[in-house]
């Protein structure tokens, strides 16, 4: 393998991320004869096969995945050297590569305004989607730490916890449970639902922390975004589970109601999530420490400001 080039190897963890050569090719703007060539010359200097062809579709072989975990590694690491060696030059910068679920799209631009603000330099890549296109992005490569509330319990997978994220059941102001208190959760299964899609960490949310709701709703409708939740509530379609940060302008509004069920608000946490052996650069580990460190207190000082009596009691019983 003495004799193995970068180009081989980002060529060949292109492919083994695609499986698929013209699909590369794509991405690298390539011709696909030439992606196969630097495939060729790297199977020569390792001796044995990477890929193996069934059909028409390509999978790596046992070496091929060894190659591929390493090719990550080698190729992390010299981007971060090419970083960091760009910051000796014109100090302290780099891009940083973050993607948050929808719910944080709310509140999150002012945590990294103020992490740009405090670091001159920082170029970004902001990604905002559901959980599930998160996940996707950080085994792409394409993003270097991505914030959401359900992690995955995956060994590739590196979560760490650093403020509150809280959930609540909303309603439109004119609702016959707008004007209840202590609402039973068995009560909500007579209710229509509006939930989020699969796949999106709100409805995960759910899942896991009231299935007792969620399996016994018998009429549910399915809509991939928050601000469309929002306006079908209003509009009297059904209630909804989304996370407070979502609604505090319709609050403050009172164009929306916090329900006081019995067990609300759930309280998860925001996790900065990024795969496990993968090597930050400066910039992405200064954020993480960042978050770490003043996530919490900056997201509680913002204060999404829900305005509703029973939101507010169940709030401070859950601290």
């Amino acid at each position: 393998m003495k004799n193995a080039t970068l180009r081989q190897l980002k060529t060949f963890e292109t492919v083994a991320r695609r499986l698929s050569f013209s699909r590369a090719a794509t991405e690298l703007h390539l011709s696909q004869p030439a992606v196969s060539t630097q495939i060729k010359h790297l199977e020569e200097h390792a001796g044995v096969p990477l890929f193996e062809q069934l059909g028409k579709k390509i999978f790596l072989t046992d070496a091929g995945k060894e190659m591929a975990r390493h090719a990550r590694e080698i190729i992390d690491r010299f981007n971060q050297v090419e970083q960091i060696l760009a910051q000796m030059k014109s100090g302290f910068g780099g891009c940083l590569k973050i993607g948050v679920v929808t719910a944080c799209g709310y509140f999150f631009p002012r945590l990294i305004a103020e992490f740009r603000r405090r670091n001159d330099g920082v170029k970004l890549e902001f990604k905002v989607g559901n959980r599930d296109e998160l996940l996707r992005l950080l085994e792409a490569n394409e993003i270097d730490l991505a914030v959401m509330s359900e992690s995955p319990t995956d060994s590739r997978i590196c979560v760490e916890s650093f403020a509150p994220h809280r959930f609540v059941v909303i309603a439109a102001t004119d609702h016959p449970l707008a004007r209840r208190a202590r609402i039973s959760r068995a009560e909500l299964a007579n209710e229509r639902f509006i939930l989020r899609e699969r796949g999106s960490d709100t409805h995960a949310a759910m899942e896991n922390s009231m299935p007792d709701v969620l399996d016994k709703l018998a009429d549910t409708i399915e809509i991939p975004n928050n601000e469309a939740i929002k306006q079908a509530v209003m509009a009297g379609l059904g209630i909804s589970f989304l996370p407070a940060s979502a609604i505090e302008l319709e609050s403050r509004a009172h164009m929306l109601n916090v329900l006081d069920i019995v067990g609300l608000p759930v309280v998860r946490q925001l996790k900065i999530t990024r795969l496990a052996g993968k090597a930050l650069s400066p910039v992405a580990n200064a954020f993480k420490s960042f978050l770490l460190e003043e996530g919490a207190s900056l997201i509680a000082r913002a204060d999404m400001g829900v305005h509703a009596a029973p939101y507010a009691m169940q709030i401070a019983a859950a601290a």
